[in-house]
């Protein structure tokens, strides 16, 4: 008998909570297969099986949290795998009861479908490369479960014929739900269990503001010059670079460049020391489905505006398809996030510890600008913020840093000569 554990899986994380078992007690498993799908604070990532055999016992439910070095199930490596159940049509009635469980699926597939937009369906790697092997669109398989993503159980059990069988058929009304009877004055509410990454990010925010002494201050940027720079120049930058040439590429040079002006918001507090960074790995919030995450745009400032909007992009595209590694999230010195792409006018980010700086952008709006003493103009502003640890960073330092990224927003070219 052979034991599967989970494995060292970064500095900071030393539990998890199982997603889903992709293996089942009975299935063979050879090394190197996916078995388990295991939610850590930061990402999900599968568990892979150092053995070959049948999988004998689980030893965690779903839902289960876990330790790192727990054993979470025991392989055979001499045992055979159980014989698949044989079909058969002439067993009496009372026996077909497995058919009736697939009419729910069936049922949530339009609701898992219209979460999802139409767009490309969210799915684990081992459903999408199921998927693959079996010639199924991801995007008609229903799931149960509740963000609407694919898992490889669904693949396995969708049956195609069923599936255009039960579209044909006159759809039943679900049952309404039931309202609480003791909540609300028997008012209907609904409780939500909060994912493990959920709950992390709840921790550390609140965690964030109860240890630092955090204070935020505020500057306008008049985005004319780089409107109009981005405008003359994108179509010929997406002809070469592949990527178009967007706005986080400016502040992420520009915040860069004020970060080496004012290195103590570059820094980390450890203990009664203080640790300035000499590397600028500039942290980006995206907003992921399952929650708030910031993958990191490693060495920005050895990068140019095309290498910093792949890496965006790319980590982007990651974490909307929930790909994110460990890697991609650890480690950032600084973040920047932007509000401004749901309509946020103005807000107060809260930082992103152990950092001591977080950049707020916001929406860009035509406001009345005073050029002079006699001529005004409308034009396209953003208000952006900073927050920042005050136990290391004084209000001098902020202002000016805060000042420096709002004189090379508006002087793009500016960032050019930047070392």
């Amino acid at each position: 008998m052979a034991e599967i554990k989970i494995p060292e899986l970064a500095e900071s994380i030393t539990e998890g909570t199982v997603a889903q078992w992709l293996k089942h007690p009975g299935d063979t498993v050879n090394k190197g297969d996916y078995v388990v799908e295991l939610e850590t604070d930061k990402v999900n990532v599968e568990i892979i099986s150092e053995h070959s055999g049948v999988l004998k016992e689980i030893k965690a439910q779903e839902g289960d949290t876990v330790n790192v070095g727990e054993t979470i199930a025991i392989v055979d490596e001499s045992g055979e795998a159980a014989p698949a159940p044989e079909k058969t049509e002439e067993k009496p009635a009372e026996t077909a009861e497995p058919p009736k469980a697939e009419e729910p699926k069936a049922a949530e597939q339009p609701a898992a479908e219209e979460k999802n937009g139409g767009q490309r369906p969210i799915a684990s790697p081992a459903a999408r490369k199921l998927a693959r092997e079996k010639g199924i669109d991801l995007s008609q398989v229903p799931t149960t479960d509740p963000l609407g993503r694919v898992r490889a159980q669904d693949v396995e059990s969708y049956n195609p014929n069923q599936a255009k069988q039960q579209a044909a058929q006159p759809t039943k009304p679900a049952p309404a739900s039931k309202p609480a009877a003791q909540e609300n004055g028997g008012k209907e509410v609904e409780r939500i269990k909060m994912s493990r990454r959920r709950q992390t990010i709840a921790n550390r925010l609140v965690e964030v503001q109860q240890t630092a002494a955090m204070l935020t201050t505020f500057n306008e940027v008049d985005m004319t010059n780089v409107m109009n720079l981005r405008k003359k120049r994108k179509d010929k930058f997406f002809e070469e670079n592949d990527v178009k040439l967007g706005f986080m590429s400016f502040f992420t040079k520009a915040v860069v460049a004020a970060l080496k002006k004012n290195p103590f918001l570059n820094a980390e507090i450890q203990g009664d020391e203080i640790v300035l960074k000499k590397f600028y790995d500039i942290g980006i919030a995206v907003s992921a489905k399952e929650g708030l995450v910031v993958p990191v745009v490693r060495d920005a400032d050895r990068k140019n505006f095309a290498e910093i909007e792949k890496d965006i992009m790319d980590l982007a595209t990651k974490a909307r398809d929930n790909k994110l590694a460990l890697s991609d999230l650890q480690g950032g010195t600084f973040t920047i996030t932007n509000g401004g792409i749901f309509g946020s006018m103005m807000s107060t980010p809260i930082l992103n510890g152990p950092q001591v700086g977080i950049l707020g952008m916001h929406s860009i709006q035509l406001r009345p600008v005073a050029i002079d003493e006699e001529r005004m103009e409308n034009r396209p502003m953003m208000y952006i913020a900073l927050s920042y640890d005050h136990r290391i960073v004084d209000g001098k330092e902020a202002v000016t840093f805060l000042k420096r990224v709002k004189e090379l927003i508006e002087d793009p070219e500016s960032l050019l000569f930047e070392a």
